[in-house]
């Protein structure tokens, strides 16, 4: 899992309440289980206007010139600012992976789906909940200001602008912080202990050599 520490990056503002994971991945693109290739189609009933199928090349479609990401202001955004209940719907951890896949490393919003918002740290993406009066604020700047950035310190827990004129503090637990910080997803956590696991595994087949053993085929 990619490192996040400090983050800068120009800032795409999603003026929708209850945005669902249908909407942020929708459900014919689930049929794989790798954690790459799902950023094309993010969005992808609100960034086409023709029906999107897995497989289908993105080049041959056309584009929605109103949706937020195809305009060219916002096409290398990497912190998505949104509304309350962000990621609502299905558990599906897709929507995690298209958001990281296309270049998103950080999430603002008043609130978020707790499903949703755990899939976030699991996969490199920061959740920032800012109170909803300081989130009107980011849409209004953003709005006003093309190319505006947005500072994410995640070791301070602050959001800034670039000049420093402006700062916000976010929650967000010790443990989440750590693995985000280190790069570490479930499997890498366990991966520190590499060592110690294959000491485990040794001392067992040591004891009971039999579990070592392949059946036979009849």
């Amino acid at each position: 899992m990619q490192k996040l520490t400090v983050h800068r990056g120009v800032v795409a503002p999603l003026d929708r309440s209850n945005v669902d994971t249908d909407a942020i991945i929708p459900k014919q693109f689930l049929k794989s289980i790798q954690r790459s290739g799902f950023g094309p189609n993010l969005f992808d009933a609100w960034r086409y206007r023709d029906p999107g199928e897995p497989g289908k090349d993105p080049s041959s479609r056309v584009p929605n010139p109103d949706f937020v990401l195809n305009q060219p202001r916002y096409r290398h955004a990497s912190i998505l600012l949104a509304r309350e209940n962000f990621g609502c719907g299905s558990s599906r951890e897709h929507a995690a992976w298209a958001l990281e896949d296309f270049g998103f490393r950080v999430v603002i919003a008043p609130s978020f789906a707790d499903i949703f918002h755990n899939n976030c740290f699991k996969n490199g993406l920061l959740p920032v909940a800012l109170p909803e009066r300081e989130v009107d604020r980011l849409f209004h700047e953003v709005h006003a200001f093309p190319g505006f950035e947005l500072i994410v310190d995640l070791p301070a827990q602050t959001v800034a602008t670039t000049d420093g004129s402006q700062q916000w503090s976010f929650e967000v637990g010790e443990h989440r912080k750590y693995c985000l910080v280190n790069g570490f997803d479930d499997i890498g956590l366990t991966l520190r202990h590499a060592d110690k696991i294959r000491e485990f595994e040794q001392q067992r087949l040591a004891r009971h050599p039999w579990l070592a053993r392949t059946l036979e085929p009849r």
